[in-house]
């Protein structure tokens, strides 16, 4: 059997999920216009230049929320689904996936974006396999703000795909092929550990350093492949 991990934001959407929820808080009146968009700016400054501080991001980035009861925040989300999420999702993206899918490959999304802005897209993609930065919650369920386990960014995205693999009695080695789709520097080093790196509606950074070693490069939204 062959492993497929896809990076979500701008990999198989043309978008940042996390970005553009923030973006819907303000929309919604759940987070202010001014001084939570600022915010939210500076931190996805700060992950494009590949500083994120992700522990202070999510304690920000949840906040407008986090204190919802849960049928707020179920109406909220279906409310960004429906608005933001589903006119992005492209065909060339969906047929990816379920091409995988069709090839019997086991297949998992992997994204520095939280469990609670990730679950209902890849379900919307029909991946149940989603690993994503976990949200800590207390004694009585609530969400704290800050992160459970190891965050799926960067070199914690190999901790949390090997954790995921482990507590199945399985290993990255036991692939014949790992494929790995991303879009972002970020990834970089989950992308050098699998055998079939993809670089992904690449940024410029990663598009050089896929060309540089001989990667494929995928641009998905623009219909072009380049060997």
């Amino acid at each position: 059997m062959n492993l497929a991990l896809f990076d979500l934001d701008h990999t198989l959407l043309p978008l940042d999920s996390d970005h553009a929820f923030g973006e819907f808080m303000v929309r919604i009146g759940w987070a202010d216009d001014e001084v939570f968009r600022a915010g939210n700016d500076a931190f996805y400054k700060q992950y494009l230049a590949g500083r994120l501080d992700i522990e202070a991001y999510i304690d920000f980035t949840t906040r407008p929320w986090r204190g919802r009861t849960d049928a707020e925040r179920a109406s909220a989300h279906q409310r960004f689904m429906d608005e933001v999420i589903a006119p992005q999702l492209r065909p060339a993206a969906l047929q990816l996936v379920e091409r995988h899918r069709a090839q019997g490959d086991a297949i998992a999304i992997v994204t520095a974006t939280n469990e609670f802005v990730t679950r209902p897209i890849a379900a919307a993609f029909g991946v149940a396999e989603l690993i994503a930065v976990e949200l800590h919650r207390d004694d009585t369920g609530n969400i704290t703000g800050r992160i459970h386990g190891v965050p799926s960014y960067r070199e914690g995205k190999i901790t949390r795909v090997e954790q995921w693999l482990a507590a199945q009695g399985r290993s990255l080695a036991e692939f014949k092929r790992v494929s790995f789709y991303s879009d972002s520097p970020n990834d970089l080093p989950l992308l050098e550990r699998v055998n079939d790196p993809v670089a992904t509606n690449p940024s410029p950074a990663l598009e050089a350093v896929a060309r540089e070693r001989g990667w494929r490069i995928l641009k998905l939204f623009d219909d072009q492949e380049i060997h």
